[in-house]
């Protein structure tokens, strides 16, 4: 099963568990001990997970973390617990302490619905006070799941993540920065933009107006931003429903393809391949007619067959995509409207291309 089909089951748990969630023990079984286990390793297997994992390295006489995980014999991500209710801080932890004493580069802090992975990025074999990871899983993100599935068994390489773990605490606290300068703008972040259209002296007053017009212009900004995403989403969407275009339903009793039919179609095929690979040209037989597509597309017909009649026609699209029917004598007679099949091949790729 996918990873993040794995959290969402996991998210959904804890939503309809975490009520009848009393106590710190019951949070590591209910929530934390899934989540390892999602990670790849086996949560009841004491050479993966160790629980109440002790260094036995002139620590206090006691102190202990909730699990360890090993590979190859050693730790590689140490674990504390809380309970699911308390907030999450890291001041006096034992994970400090452990982190410097064992060879794990990854501590892990969590009441286990709030995640906060730990390095040493600021100073070599001393844990950071603040984490280079941090999630809550019933509000996951793609980017996020990705970032959590390199904690994985199969995916987990230190150097690896300790090289990304650089960039995303960055990225992180440069988020919280552009939140604050967007809520409450700094005077130097007003400069930056009034010192580009502004002529006159930045007093302070004038700098205390345009704080009030920044504020104004990144808001709108950011909404034309994503109005023109969301705008771009549901053309395409429409687009899509289109091409889509839901057929009337044929009875596949009643269609059957003729071999006559299928000749036409490999004519119309050795007309139009100099100009298409033959993938593109697709047939669709219908009671009515036996269709031609590009790219399987039902707003780019090419030509109609009519062949179980009385009398044969083609039909073809100018220019309007308006359907001109034709008569013709056998299938053979096709290799007449070479010129106008052509033309409708070049109608749709100048659509898709326009000059």
């Amino acid at each position: 099963m996918e990873m993040n089909i794995q959290l969402k089951s996991l998210a959904d748990k804890i939503n309809q568990l975490k009520s009848k969630i009393e106590t710190e023990e019951s949070t590591k079984h209910a929530f934390v001990l899934p989540f390892i286990n999602i990670l790849g390793y086996d949560a009841f297997n004491p050479l993966e997970v160790v629980p109440e994992f002790t260094a036995d390295l002139g620590l206090k006489k006691g102190e202990k973390v909730d699990y360890a995980i090993f590979q190859n014999g050693e730790p590689i991500i140490i674990v504390e617990c809380k309970s699911w209710k308390e907030k999450l801080t890291v001041h006096n932890s034992q994970l400090f302490r452990y982190f410097h004493v064992t060879k794990t580069r990854f501590a892990l802090l969590t009441n286990g619905i709030n995640y906060q992975f730990f390095t040493d990025l600021d100073d070599q074999n001393k844990m950071d006070e603040k984490p280079f990871l941090e999630f809550d899983i019933c509000n996951l993100k793609e980017n996020t799941i990705n970032e959590i599935a390199k904690f994985h068994k199969t995916n987990f390489d230190v150097n690896n993540i300790v090289s990304n773990a650089s960039s995303l605490k960055y990225i992180k606290e440069i988020k919280k920065l552009i939140n604050a300068e967007l809520e409450n703008p700094s005077n130097d972040f007003t400069k930056l933009f009034a010192n580009k259209v502004y002529a006159g002296r930045l007093t302070e007053k004038v700098v205390d107006e345009f704080k009030d017009l920044v504020q104004k212009s990144v808001s709108q900004f950011i909404n034309d931003k994503i109005n023109d995403r969301l705008n771009a989403a549901l053309s395409k969407e429409t687009i899509k429903q289109q091409d889509e275009e839901i057929l009337p339903v044929e009875d596949d009793n009643k269609v059957v393809t003729t071999e006559e039919e299928l000749d036409g179609y490999r004519i119309v095929v050795a007309i139009l391949r100099r100009k298409l690979p033959i993938t593109r040209i697709v047939y669709r037989d219908t009671q009515s007619y036996f269709g031609i597509l590009l790219d399987d597309n039902n707003r780019k017909p090419l030509c109609r067959l009519h062949l179980n009649g009385g009398k044969k026609y083609i039909s073809l699209f100018n220019n309007n995509k308006t359907e001109a029917k034709i008569a013709i004598s056998t299938i053979d007679d096709i290799y007449q409207y070479e010129k106008e099949l052509l033309e409708t091949i070049a109608l749709y790729e100048t659509e898709l291309n326009p000059v």
